[in-house]
């Protein structure tokens, strides 16, 4: 029988293959970190406009504003500080009569320096970044 070499590659160069992936991703990552945190924000935007429309109709039910998350019908997704899936904690800073804020306040340093991301929601719903991660 006729022996034929199986052409492939060494143990040896599928690591420096990976070495060098591995490089190129560690270079890349502070210019994605951006974008992961804005992306990551989508979620705080999202959260407060559904918290937003669960105030109006309360308040269409009631003629004021509640101060309780739960007394509107919101529910918060347990936190990834506490094995679950939501980055922000969701809270209702001001409510009266006829006005409210809403704040998401991210529980995850999503570039490492040290600043938390916070968005607010008013009754108007004016959506605004507080602190920028």
């Amino acid at each position: 029988m006729l022996k034929r070499k199986i052409d492939g590659f060494t143990l040896t160069e599928l690591l420096i293959v990976l070495v060098i992936i591995g490089i190129l991703v560690l270079l890349a990552m502070p210019r994605l970190m951006p974008l992961i945190a804005k992306a990551k924000s989508t979620e705080a935007q999202l959260q407060l406009g559904h918290a937003h429309a669960l105030q109006k109709g309360y308040f269409y039910m009631y003629s004021r504003y509640s101060d309780d998350l739960e007394e509107i019908g919101f529910e918060q997704e347990t936190l990834v500080t506490d094995d679950g899936t939501a980055n922000y904690k969701i809270e209702i800073v001001e409510s009266s009569a006829t006005e409210f804020i809403i704040r998401a306040t991210s529980v995850v340093d999503f570039d490492g320096d040290g600043q938390f991301n916070v968005w607010e929601i008013d009754q108007d719903k004016k959506l605004k970044e507080i602190t920028r991660d």
